[in-house]
């Protein structure tokens, strides 16, 4: 099967939208079926993670690469956090400025997936993979 260059645009879209599901499936298990009580940031980033899996699912079905611009919208900004959550975890920011003075910190060991790979880290590349796959679609669609 070839891949036509046209269907880059919609390819990128739907690759976004699968990531956005993995990871708003992912933050549910981990939180209702792990019992890993969310921090204050991984709740930010909650909050914009969530609404991409229903943008840009709805964008999809319709067929409308424009919803990669409101995608986009809700996508930079959980960068940013889960940006910020990241360096928190590895030391990069001081803990000073962390939001998590009650209940669970942001920067706790128990912040990681088998014990390895950092929940921060996680959400940073999924966010960071979904606004460069908006990009792509967008600028796929003007030209």
């Amino acid at each position: 099967m070839q891949i036509r260059r046209q269907d880059v645009p919609s390819i990128a879209m739907y690759v976004a939208w699968t990531i956005a599901l993995v990871a708003t499936g992912g933050a549910i298990f981990i939180g209702e079926v792990m019992g890993q009580t969310p921090c204050v940031l991984c709740w930010y980033q909650r909050i914009f993670m969530f609404p991409l899996a229903l943008i840009l699912g709805l964008a999809c079905f319709k067929g409308d690469l424009g919803g990669a611009k409101y995608g986009l919208l809700v996508a930079v900004p959980g960068l940013l956090i889960a940006g910020w959550h990241t360096s928190l975890y590895f030391g990069l920011i001081s803990q000073a400025i962390a939001p998590c003075s009650q209940g669970v910190s942001c920067t706790d060991a128990n912040m990681t997936i088998w014990g390895a790979v950092p929940l921060p880290l996680l959400s940073t590349l999924s966010f960071t993979a979904i606004a460069a796959l908006l990009l792509i679609a967008l600028r796929k669609e003007k030209s």
